[in-house]
């Protein structure tokens, strides 16, 4: 099989997703390959739910964030797909002073309280002392609807893995096609394919660990970082916060970055430590929840060293890799970028 397109995208996450609906909607005639389906749980975008928030220590994923929640509406608007429910994002802990600055200088509203006052609002249990940072805008994006809503009216080929991209042209298992510019946007895969074109990014695949507790109030949790990463667990140094969202499984916990280097063609496992660690957070802070986890599973993170993102032009290849586990919630901003820079890349 042969084939020709202006553009062709490589990897069908939420980042691949959103740069060919942003192409298409352009009028480019994009293609877009999945080496599994769309929506499988090898990868970073499956689920149901992502945390979106305004909150950063950084002004520029302040104003990214900024950017990106008008895009995610309109999509919801065109669509008629339910993507982002707003729940209010909640910080606990040391750096609330540096996030404030960073959401000041944006200027985007929030409040700073004690702990002790979030009892009140929401079904938690944390302690006087304990410095609490509420912004109003976090939420919940529901990933399967937002893959949904982006991959409308994409051509797209699914059990397509890409060996090769040379000269213009994606080979792949059973052929080839031909494009005026690819866009590689293949997640923890993403080395592989563009190391043999002289691309080399410093990047580290990781395998996360996410455990999910059933809930029984009908009191609403926001989204929540947790800044305070309790010693006593065998989690990596650079594990720096517990983060819980509520998702239609539960109250979703996790560790930022507490996962172990990793093949993404492997199949992994859950680790154990991370479990045990959003299971005693849960029997601790929050009410309503059981703390026996009903379901666990993994996904992957694509890490920069410095958790920044990878929207790059080489050539006629543009390389997207927006995660470092916090990328889901700019994904139609990155796609705009990345079909920018693929446009470019077309000549």
């Amino acid at each position: 099989m042969a084939g020709r397109a202006d553009i062709a995208v490589v990897g069908a996450g939420i980042m691949g997703a959103a740069t060919a609906r942003a192409l298409a909607r352009a009028g480019h005639d994009v293609v877009l390959l999945e080496q599994f389906e769309v929506g499988h749980a090898r990868g970073s975008s499956h689920g149901e739910a992502r945390i979106f928030r305004l909150v950063y220590d950084d002004p520029h994923y302040v104003r990214l964030a900024q950017r990106a929640l008008p895009l995610w509406r309109e999509l919801e608007a065109e669509s008629g797909e339910a993507i982002l429910a707003t729940t209010g994002s909640l910080d606990l802990g040391p750096g609330g002073d540096e996030r404030g600055q960073a959401l000041a200088e944006c200027g985007v509203e929030f409040d700073v309280v004690d702990g002790a006052d979030l009892r009140s609002r929401y079904p938690l249990r944390i302690g006087d002392g304990t410095a609490a940072l509420l912004q109003a805008d976090g939420g919940v994006l529901n990933a399967a609807a937002a893959l949904r809503a982006l991959l409308r009216g994409v051509r797209l080929l699914e059990h397509t893995r890409v060996t090769a991209i040379d000269d213009g042209r994606v080979r792949f298992d059973g052929g080839s096609l031909e494009a005026q510019a690819i866009v590689v946007t293949a997640g923890a895969w993403v080395s592989r394919l563009v190391e043999p074109l002289g691309i080399r990014l410093p990047v580290t695949p990781t395998r996360e660990s996410v455990a999910y507790f059933s809930i029984a109030t009908d009191r609403e949790y926001p989204t929540v970082i947790d800044w305070r990463v309790p010693d006593g667990y065998d989690l990596l140094p650079r594990a720096n916060s517990i983060y819980a969202l509520p998702s239609p499984d539960g109250l979703k916990v996790g560790v930022h970055r507490a996962g172990p280097p990793t093949d993404p063609d492997e199949e992994g496992a859950v680790g154990a430590e991370v479990v045990r660690c959003a299971s005693d957070w849960v029997g601790r802070y929050c009410d309503g929840a059981e703390a026996t986890p009903v379901r666990t599973e993994t996904c992957l993170y694509t890490n920069m060293p410095d958790e920044s993102f990878v929207c790059e032009r080489h050539g006629r290849v543009v390389v997207g890799s927006p995660c470092s586990g916090h990328g889901f919630k700019f994904a139609p901003l990155v796609g705009q970028q990345l079909a920018e820079l693929a446009l470019e890349a077309a000549g």
